[in-house]
């Protein structure tokens, strides 16, 4: 959904967490259930600039069976919570393909709103996406409750 063309070897993924932990400039995070704290996926506040209070944002569930069940609206919520209660920040954005409805549907039902398209720009499988720019302000943030995941700070 990422568009990612890249496999990544054990050896890069180990050097990028190293890196992303040492980033002033991010949060990564563990998606998991709080009934059992298997990790169903992951998170990171990216980009973070304190100048004009915003940030870009990821998510990425790992498991087919997980889907549909609202876990990844819930740890959109989360993460909303923690940019605007605790970093304070006023803005939280992401891009996303048009080819991932799922999503934009998750994040359109978490108050992100489409701000603009850049159009047919993802060739992949024959086919062009479009690039959704979505965000949501701190103005537009409501108090989300969790019941159903937590996430945690990835440790290195």
């Amino acid at each position: 959904m990422t568009g990612t063309r890249h496999s990544f070897t054990r050896d890069e993924i180990i050097k990028s967490y190293e890196r992303f932990s040492k980033d002033p400039s991010r949060y990564d995070f563990a998606v998991c259930l709080l009934a059992t704290e298997e990790i169903i996926g992951d998170l990171a506040i990216v980009d973070i600039n304190q100048d004009n209070k915003k940030a870009g944002f990821r998510i990425s569930l790992h498991n087919q069976k997980i889907l549909n069940k609202g876990y990844g609206t819930e740890a959109v919520q989360l993460a909303q919570g923690f940019v605007f209660k605790d970093l304070q920040l006023n803005r939280l954005e992401l891009e996303v393909y048009s080819h991932n409805i799922r999503g934009i549907k998750a994040y359109e039902k978490a108050g992100f709103k489409k701000e603009g398209t850049l159009r047919q720009s993802l060739y992949m499988n024959d086919a062009y996406s479009d690039e959704i720019l979505m965000a949501v302000l701190k103005e537009d943030y409501l108090n989300f409750r969790s019941t159903k995941t937590t996430f945690k700070k990835i440790s290195y």
